[in-house]
């Protein structure tokens, strides 16, 4: 029997999925799941991202059991000892090959190789597809032959150079027949550092992720542009999670976004094109994280500003991360994260840069903050969005640019609504009033003078900056 193990880790998917598909097409197949909790605890993800990609493997067992595909179930503490529990598995079973797909953070790119070589090694085959992005890391580069630093001439290469093969959708597996296998039933989550927040509100599997992306296009998409900066509205695709772990592909978004725009993706529709950009923008993440290591080192990709003062405050660290900073749009937004275990993208820029230029707090640990939180923390995104805000990343934001959190309060939040909605203490203030609250309006209401003054503080970040010598 040629026999193929396909090694499931965030691509929780049967649909579009290039190793199964790889897998499928060339006989029956079994699946596995590797279980590394301390592994990904070490990495900083949180009991949210924890318990929604159990979630997901509960919910590809299924699909896969109506395909007549066995899924194993192995628990192990740390990446190194995949190769290991892989080779086991192949060698009880008689596995003729090994299919995965690629990750791109460099533990993760570690651990594939050392598969790898491994399997070589036993004199099995073993495969990785490039699966979660367009172009594999090395393929698209600049003239000079360097990785993209930058995202808009990345962005442009591309939408020039992208085919219909790397956008056309990967064979879903038919049904096959029943093997002498079973499933493995999946254990229980371990005792986790946090309690993991109700997972009603992010409902795991492919389907869930589809049903996303059909009601986003429908109802959301071609007011994208206009709307997704507007924290009280609905506006963005709330894909980045079932995006994290694979519940749904680039490619499916691509070809549903081309079905809606006459075959188009980077002209069109202005909100539609303005999704796609997006979810460029993950891909370029992936690609800095192969090109550049150092942001994978906990370094900064700028590496002059390595040598920054941060400065050591616990006080107003805690401050941040309990939503009691004084300025409304920050706390409302770190309440929202708090109780969700997720975060409007305009928030995520307003709150990083509110840590990191105003507070002048290292931006690494308020990395570490949303990681542990959100359901959809990602390592690329994540590291990329807080270097960016943090000046000391690709594209990043001029030193000099800080964000005014009253005026981006007034700006993207006029009528308050989004503020009374997580800081109900001020649900009673005038609506202009909520964005700054004047003290005297506050006696009868806890809520703290913000802890900050605005003009000191940029002034103070543009100092420490200015400090540097590239």
């Amino acid at each position: 029997m040629n026999l193929q193990l396909v090694w499931l880790r965030s691509d929780l998917r049967i649909h579009d999925n290039s190793a199964l598909a790889a897998a499928a097409a060339k006989g029956p197949v079994i699946a596995v799941f590797l279980r590394s909790v301390a592994q990904w605890q070490a990495h900083g993800h949180g009991a949210n991202k924890i318990d929604f990609w159990a979630r997901g493997v509960a919910a590809i067992k299924a699909s896969l059991n109506g395909l007549n595909i066995p899924l194993l179930h192995r628990d192990i503490d740390h990446f190194d000892e995949a190769p290991q529990a892989l080779l086991e598995i192949a060698r009880a079973y008689g596995v003729k090959q090994l299919h995965f797909n690629y990750e791109y953070p460099l533990n993760e790119q570690h651990r594939d190789q050392a598969v790898l070589e491994a399997f070589q090694q036993a004199d099995i085959a073993a495969h990785g597809h490039h699966d979660a992005i367009a172009f594999a890391p090395g393929s698209l580069l600049t003239g000079k032959g360097d990785y993209y630093g930058v995202f808009t001439p990345f962005s442009k290469a591309w939408h020039k150079q992208i085919t219909a093969e790397q956008l056309a959708l990967r064979d879903t597996p038919k049904v096959q027949s029943p093997l002498d296998i079973k499933s493995d039933p999946l254990p229980s989550l371990p005792s986790l550092d946090d309690e993991p927040l109700d997972g009603r509100h992010w409902p795991a599997g492919e389907s869930a992720a589809s049903d996303n992306l059909e009601r986003f296009l429908r109802f959301r998409g071609r007011h994208y542009k206009d709307q997704r900066d507007i924290p009280k509205v609905r506006g963005t695709s709330e894909l980045s999670p079932y995006l994290a772990l694979g519940m749904i592909s680039y490619r499916q978004c691509m070809q549903a976004v081309m079905s809606e725009n006459d075959g188009h993706l980077a002209d069109g529709d202005a909100g539609l094109t303005t999704w796609v950009n997006e979810l460029i923008w993950r891909e370029f993440y992936q690609h800095v994280a192969v090109g550049f290591p150092q942001v994978c080192r906990y370094q900064p990709f700028q590496s002059h500003t390595q040598q920054l003062q941060w400065r050591d405050d616990d006080d107003g660290f805690a401050a941040w991360c309990e939503g009691r900073t004084g300025y409304p749009i920050v706390d409302a937004a770190m309440r929202q994260l708090v109780t969700t275990g997720w975060m409007h993208n305009r928030l995520r820029m307003i709150t990083a840069m509110f840590l990191s230029k105003h507070l002048l707090i290292d931006w690494r640990r308020g990395e570490a903050f949303f990681m542990r939180h959100l359901v959809d923390g990602e390592f690329c995104a994540n590291n990329g969005g807080w270097q960016w805000a943090a000046s000391t990343g690709t594209d990043a934001a001029p030193y000099f640019r800080i964000f005014n959190p009253t005026t981006q309060s007034t700006r993207f939040d006029p009528d308050g609504e989004f503020l009374a909605q997580w800081l109900p203490e001020l649900k009673t203030l005038p609506t202009k009033a909520r964005h700054a609250p004047p003290r005297d309006m506050l006696t009868p209401i806890e809520y703290p003078a913000p802890i900050v003054d605005h003009k000191a503080a940029r002034q103070r970040a543009l100092d420490a900056f200015k400090a540097l010598s590239k």
